[in-house]
Protein backbone atom coordinates (compact mmCIF):
# COMPACT_ATOMS: atom_id res chain seq x y z
CA UNK A 1 0.00 0.00 0.00
CA UNK A 2 2.75 2.13 0.59
CA UNK A 3 4.51 2.06 -2.60
CA UNK A 4 0.84 3.31 -4.04
CA UNK A 5 1.06 6.28 -2.42
CA UNK A 6 3.69 7.51 -4.59
CA UNK A 7 1.00 7.69 -7.27
CA UNK A 8 -2.13 8.26 -5.53
CA UNK A 9 -1.43 11.54 -3.46
CA UNK A 10 -2.62 14.85 -4.69
CA UNK A 11 -0.07 17.52 -6.36
CA UNK A 12 -0.46 20.99 -5.15
CA UNK A 13 1.82 24.35 -5.35
CA UNK A 14 1.80 27.52 -2.56
CA UNK A 15 3.35 30.96 -3.65
CA UNK A 16 5.70 32.90 -1.17
CA UNK A 17 6.44 35.64 -2.81
CA UNK A 18 7.87 34.36 -6.31
CA UNK A 19 8.96 31.39 -4.79
CA UNK A 20 7.00 27.70 -5.56
CA UNK A 21 6.74 25.42 -3.09
CA UNK A 22 5.80 21.98 -4.36
CA UNK A 23 3.85 19.53 -1.86
CA UNK A 24 1.72 16.46 -1.97
CA UNK A 25 -1.79 15.72 0.17
CA UNK A 26 -3.74 12.95 1.19
CA UNK A 27 -6.65 12.91 3.56
CA UNK A 28 -10.33 14.66 3.72
CA UNK A 29 -10.16 18.30 3.38
CA UNK A 30 -11.94 19.14 6.47
CA UNK A 31 -10.00 16.56 8.93
CA UNK A 32 -6.82 18.10 11.01
CA UNK A 33 -3.84 19.38 9.05
CA UNK A 34 -0.71 18.28 9.55
CA UNK A 35 1.78 19.61 7.41
CA UNK A 36 5.02 17.47 7.35
CA UNK A 37 8.42 18.82 6.27
CA UNK A 38 11.65 17.10 5.57
CA UNK A 39 15.51 17.65 6.43
CA UNK A 40 18.72 16.94 3.92
CA UNK A 41 19.03 15.01 1.78
CA UNK A 42 15.53 13.95 1.15
CA UNK A 43 11.92 15.13 0.02
CA UNK A 44 8.04 14.51 0.49
CA UNK A 45 8.59 10.93 -0.20
CA UNK A 46 10.29 10.64 3.62
CA UNK A 47 7.31 10.71 5.25
CA UNK A 48 5.23 7.49 3.04
CA UNK A 49 4.72 5.72 5.74
CA UNK A 50 3.84 8.07 8.01
CA UNK A 51 1.29 9.77 5.56
CA UNK A 52 -0.07 6.16 5.69
CA UNK A 53 -0.69 5.78 8.94
CA UNK A 54 -2.53 9.14 9.31
CA UNK A 55 -4.52 9.71 6.42
CA UNK A 56 -7.80 8.31 7.50
CA UNK A 57 -7.96 10.69 10.40
CA UNK A 58 -5.99 14.07 9.31
CA UNK A 59 -5.32 16.24 6.14
CA UNK A 60 -1.64 15.24 5.57
CA UNK A 61 0.78 17.75 3.47
CA UNK A 62 4.71 16.59 2.87
CA UNK A 63 6.40 19.96 1.68
CA UNK A 64 9.19 19.72 -0.92
CA UNK A 65 11.16 22.34 0.85
CA UNK A 66 12.87 25.14 -1.27
CA UNK A 67 15.78 23.36 -3.54
CA UNK A 68 14.64 20.71 -3.34
CA UNK A 69 12.76 18.11 -6.40
CA UNK A 70 9.47 19.89 -7.74
CA UNK A 71 9.48 23.27 -5.13
CA UNK A 72 11.58 26.58 -7.28
CA UNK A 73 15.08 26.91 -6.46
CA UNK A 74 15.83 30.25 -6.02
CA UNK A 75 19.56 31.46 -6.40
CA UNK A 76 21.75 32.85 -3.62
CA UNK A 77 22.24 32.00 -0.21
CA UNK A 78 20.20 34.64 1.15
CA UNK A 79 17.58 32.89 -0.26
CA UNK A 80 17.61 30.32 2.25
CA UNK A 81 17.43 31.97 5.37
CA UNK A 82 15.40 30.48 8.15
CA UNK A 83 12.40 33.56 8.18
CA UNK A 84 12.26 33.05 4.30
CA UNK A 85 12.14 28.93 4.85
CA UNK A 86 9.53 29.58 7.47
CA UNK A 87 7.08 31.70 5.58
CA UNK A 88 7.66 28.86 2.55
CA UNK A 89 5.57 26.66 5.45
CA UNK A 90 3.29 29.21 6.48
CA UNK A 91 2.15 29.92 2.67
CA UNK A 92 1.56 26.12 2.56
CA UNK A 93 -0.74 26.16 5.51
CA UNK A 94 -2.28 29.22 4.08
CA UNK A 95 -2.65 27.84 0.32
CA UNK A 96 -4.90 24.83 2.54
CA UNK A 97 -6.83 27.50 3.79
CA UNK A 98 -5.73 26.96 7.57
CA UNK A 99 -4.56 29.43 9.99
CA UNK A 100 -2.80 26.55 12.07
CA UNK A 101 -1.46 22.92 11.64
CA UNK A 102 0.26 20.02 13.84
CA UNK A 103 3.94 20.63 12.41
CA UNK A 104 6.64 17.84 11.73
CA UNK A 105 9.80 18.43 10.91
CA UNK A 106 13.00 16.25 10.47
CA UNK A 107 16.70 17.30 10.18
CA UNK A 108 16.24 20.79 9.12
CA UNK A 109 12.50 20.74 8.23
CA UNK A 110 12.83 20.44 12.43
CA UNK A 111 15.04 23.21 12.60
CA UNK A 112 12.44 24.75 10.45
CA UNK A 113 9.46 23.90 12.53
CA UNK A 114 10.99 24.41 15.80
CA UNK A 115 11.65 28.07 14.12
CA UNK A 116 7.58 28.11 13.08
CA UNK A 117 6.71 27.45 16.92
CA UNK A 118 8.48 30.51 18.53
CA UNK A 119 8.13 32.86 15.69
CA UNK A 120 4.89 32.63 14.07
CA UNK A 121 3.42 30.36 17.30
CA UNK A 122 -0.51 31.17 16.63
CA UNK A 123 0.16 28.68 13.23
CA UNK A 124 1.47 25.59 15.52
CA UNK A 125 -1.03 23.84 17.11
CA UNK A 126 0.96 20.82 17.70
CA UNK A 127 4.93 20.59 17.41
CA UNK A 128 6.39 17.18 16.46
CA UNK A 129 10.39 16.85 15.91
CA UNK A 130 12.24 13.84 14.61
CA UNK A 131 16.97 13.90 15.12
CA UNK A 132 16.82 17.86 14.91
CA UNK A 133 17.49 19.13 19.09
CA UNK A 134 16.38 22.44 19.80
CA UNK A 135 18.52 24.83 17.65
CA UNK A 136 20.02 26.52 21.36
CA UNK A 137 20.65 23.00 22.59
CA UNK A 138 22.83 22.49 19.16
CA UNK A 139 24.53 25.71 19.03
CA UNK A 140 25.93 24.86 22.63
CA UNK A 141 26.93 21.70 21.59
CA UNK A 142 28.57 22.57 18.36
CA UNK A 143 30.36 25.94 20.69
CA UNK A 144 31.16 23.30 23.35
CA UNK A 145 31.51 19.38 23.42
CA UNK A 146 34.30 18.83 21.00
CA UNK A 147 32.86 15.32 19.87
CA UNK A 148 29.91 17.30 18.48
CA UNK A 149 31.93 19.42 16.40
CA UNK A 150 34.04 16.73 15.10
CA UNK A 151 30.76 14.87 14.20
CA UNK A 152 29.72 18.36 12.76
CA UNK A 153 33.09 18.13 10.51
CA UNK A 154 30.41 17.37 7.08
CA UNK A 155 28.18 20.95 7.90
CA UNK A 156 31.19 22.86 7.98
CA UNK A 157 32.22 21.85 4.85
CA UNK A 158 29.29 22.16 3.21
CA UNK A 159 29.54 26.08 3.93
CA UNK A 160 32.50 26.22 1.48
CA UNK A 161 32.21 27.74 -1.67
CA UNK A 162 31.89 25.15 -3.96
CA UNK A 163 31.27 22.30 -1.85
CA UNK A 164 28.22 21.33 -3.79
CA UNK A 165 30.39 19.93 -6.92
CA UNK A 166 31.23 16.96 -5.08
CA UNK A 167 27.90 15.80 -4.61
CA UNK A 168 25.77 13.69 -7.19
CA UNK A 169 22.44 12.15 -6.74
CA UNK A 170 22.89 8.94 -6.30
CA UNK A 171 25.25 9.81 -3.25
CA UNK A 172 22.80 11.52 -1.75
CA UNK A 173 20.58 8.72 -2.18
CA UNK A 174 22.69 6.28 -1.15
CA UNK A 175 21.23 5.96 2.46
CA UNK A 176 18.06 5.21 1.48
CA UNK A 177 18.04 1.21 2.05
CA UNK A 178 15.01 0.46 0.06
CA UNK A 179 15.94 -0.38 -3.49
CA UNK A 180 12.79 0.86 -5.19
CA UNK A 181 12.76 4.10 -2.73
CA UNK A 182 16.09 4.80 -3.53
CA UNK A 183 15.31 5.05 -7.45
CA UNK A 184 12.67 7.31 -6.33
CA UNK A 185 15.08 9.62 -4.39
CA UNK A 186 17.64 9.95 -7.34
CA UNK A 187 15.13 10.94 -9.66
CA UNK A 188 13.90 13.77 -7.18
CA UNK A 189 17.75 14.64 -6.64
CA UNK A 190 18.36 14.58 -10.11
CA UNK A 191 15.74 17.60 -10.47
CA UNK A 192 17.11 19.37 -7.23
CA UNK A 193 19.73 21.77 -6.55
CA UNK A 194 22.37 20.79 -4.61
CA UNK A 195 24.07 24.12 -4.05
CA UNK A 196 20.64 25.74 -3.12
CA UNK A 197 20.25 21.95 -0.14
CA UNK A 198 24.16 23.73 1.01
CA UNK A 199 22.68 26.61 1.51
CA UNK A 200 20.64 26.10 4.01
CA UNK A 201 23.77 25.35 5.44
CA UNK A 202 25.59 28.53 4.88
CA UNK A 203 22.80 30.61 5.70
CA UNK A 204 22.23 28.96 9.19
CA UNK A 205 24.06 26.66 10.44
CA UNK A 206 26.90 27.67 12.84
CA UNK A 207 30.34 28.33 11.83
CA UNK A 208 33.17 26.31 12.50
CA UNK A 209 34.84 29.34 13.99
CA UNK A 210 32.29 28.93 16.96
CA UNK A 211 30.72 31.50 16.10
CA UNK A 212 26.74 31.18 16.11
CA UNK A 213 24.73 31.95 12.68
CA UNK A 214 22.00 34.29 13.35
CA UNK A 215 19.58 32.35 11.44
CA UNK A 216 19.35 29.08 13.59
CA UNK A 217 17.43 30.85 16.03
CA UNK A 218 15.17 33.99 16.02
CA UNK A 219 16.93 37.16 17.65
CA UNK A 220 15.15 36.80 20.56
CA UNK A 221 14.42 33.01 21.75
CA UNK A 222 11.24 32.40 22.92
CA UNK A 223 9.75 29.62 24.74
CA UNK A 224 7.32 27.26 22.64
CA UNK A 225 4.10 27.64 23.55
CA UNK A 226 2.72 24.07 22.40
CA UNK A 227 2.95 20.89 23.58
CA UNK A 228 5.95 18.90 21.94
CA UNK A 229 6.26 15.50 20.54
CA UNK A 230 10.46 14.57 20.14
CA UNK A 231 11.86 10.91 18.70
CA UNK A 232 15.92 10.65 18.29
CA UNK A 233 17.22 7.55 16.65
CA UNK A 234 20.11 7.19 18.99
CA UNK A 235 22.97 6.36 16.67
CA UNK A 236 22.30 9.25 14.47
CA UNK A 237 26.18 10.42 14.43
CA UNK A 238 25.56 14.22 13.06
CA UNK A 239 23.41 15.23 15.67
CA UNK A 240 24.20 13.61 19.47
CA UNK A 241 21.89 13.10 22.10
CA UNK A 242 23.67 15.43 24.45
CA UNK A 243 21.99 18.29 22.90
CA UNK A 244 18.88 16.96 23.92
CA UNK A 245 19.63 18.41 27.02
CA UNK A 246 18.12 21.30 28.47
CA UNK A 247 15.34 21.18 25.93
CA UNK A 248 12.35 21.21 28.42
CA UNK A 249 14.12 25.05 29.05
CA UNK A 250 12.53 26.04 26.03
CA UNK A 251 9.41 25.22 26.33
CA UNK A 252 6.31 26.60 28.27
CA UNK A 253 4.28 23.22 27.43
CA UNK A 254 4.91 19.55 27.88
CA UNK A 255 6.82 17.29 26.36
CA UNK A 256 7.42 14.00 25.26
CA UNK A 257 11.03 12.49 24.69
CA UNK A 258 11.22 9.25 22.55
CA UNK A 259 14.95 8.07 22.82
CA UNK A 260 15.33 4.94 20.06
CA UNK A 261 18.51 2.45 20.43
CA UNK A 262 19.55 1.14 17.05
CA UNK A 263 18.07 4.08 15.12
CA UNK A 264 19.99 6.29 13.02
CA UNK A 265 19.37 10.06 11.87
CA UNK A 266 16.32 8.85 9.36
CA UNK A 267 14.51 7.37 11.83
CA UNK A 268 11.05 7.62 10.63
CA UNK A 269 12.43 5.10 8.06
CA UNK A 270 14.56 3.59 10.03
CA UNK A 271 11.74 2.31 12.52
CA UNK A 272 8.32 3.54 11.11
CA UNK A 273 6.36 0.99 12.80
CA UNK A 274 7.16 2.64 16.50
CA UNK A 275 7.18 6.02 14.99
CA UNK A 276 3.74 5.84 13.98
CA UNK A 277 2.46 3.89 16.77
CA UNK A 278 3.91 6.61 19.15
CA UNK A 279 2.60 9.53 16.48
CA UNK A 280 -0.80 8.32 16.20
CA UNK A 281 -1.71 7.76 19.72
CA UNK A 282 -0.04 10.97 20.69
CA UNK A 283 -1.50 13.24 18.52
CA UNK A 284 -4.91 11.72 19.37
CA UNK A 285 -4.59 11.62 22.93
CA UNK A 286 -3.73 15.90 22.69
CA UNK A 287 -6.50 16.54 20.43
CA UNK A 288 -8.45 14.72 22.49
CA UNK A 289 -7.55 17.04 25.47
CA UNK A 290 -7.95 20.23 23.26
CA UNK A 291 -11.75 19.32 23.06
CA UNK A 292 -12.46 18.85 26.49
Amino acid sequence: MIADLYESVEHKHANHGDVKIHYVVVGDESAPLVVMIHGFPDFWYTWRSQMEALQSDYRVVAVDLRGYNLSDKPEGVESYVMPLLVGDIQAVIASEERESAVVVGHDWGGAIAWNIAMTVPDAVDLLVILNLPHPAGLAREIANNPEQRENSAYAFRFQQPDAHLALTSQMLAGWVRDTDAREKYVEAFDKSNFESMLNYYKANYPRSDNTASQNLLPQETVKVNCPVLMFHGLDDTALLPGALNGTWNWLEKDLTLVTIPEAGHFVQQDRPEMINEVLVDWLARQLDRDKE
